[in-house]
């Protein structure tokens, strides 16, 4: 049984989401949701919030792997510079508790999710609804997109578990 945390980094609002897998296509969502940092804190503050966050949520969950969405190109260098930031935080505690982590582009996470490298936040959500057995797409798009990169580093683990015993 395999257990993945899935991120979708940013630095007001992280989404994560954490599944689990008993084998292929058979994954249950275990939690979602966000981490939000306080607009009024600190740079640093809010760092360490999300810091704080991730860990209570490999204490709460144990995964035995991690799974984030890289970082794609922002108009806005202050917003890719942040997003860039949180990664580094969700990286660092991966690395610190010896968690695997799978990193996939958000092309990828969109093709493999829907089979449409362009699709819409909704495709995304109901798909993710459909996948999960879930009685309503999430609500919040990160937490949706965090459940999509889980589940894309589910397939990939299932391929690479299949390749090693063939």
């Amino acid at each position: 049984m395999m257990r993945i945390l899935g991120i979708d980094p940013g630095f007001g609002r992280l989404g994560y989401g954490v599944i689990e897998v008993a084998g292929r296509d058979q994954c249950r969502a275990l939690s979602f949701g966000c981490i939000e940092t306080d607009k009024q804190a600190p740079h640093a503050e809010r760092l360490r919030q999300i810091f704080v966050g991730v860990n209570k949520l490999c204490d709460e969950y144990a995964p035995t792997r991690m799974a984030v969405e890289e970082l794609f190109f922002h108009k806005n260098v202050n917003t890719a510079l942040g997003v860039g930031e949180a990664r580094g935080v969700v990286l660092l505690v991966a690395a610190e508790r010896g968690i695997p982590v799978s990193e996939y582009q958000p092309l990828t996470v969109k093709l493999t999710i829907t089979g449409d490298g362009r699709a819409k936040k909704q495709q995304i959500q109901k798909m993710i609804q459909l996948l999960l057995h879930l009685d309503q797409p999430p609500k919040s798009d990160d937490a949706a997109d965090a459940l999509a990169v889980a589940l894309v580093a589910a397939r990939s683990a299932w391929r690479e578990d299949l390749a090693r015993n063939f």
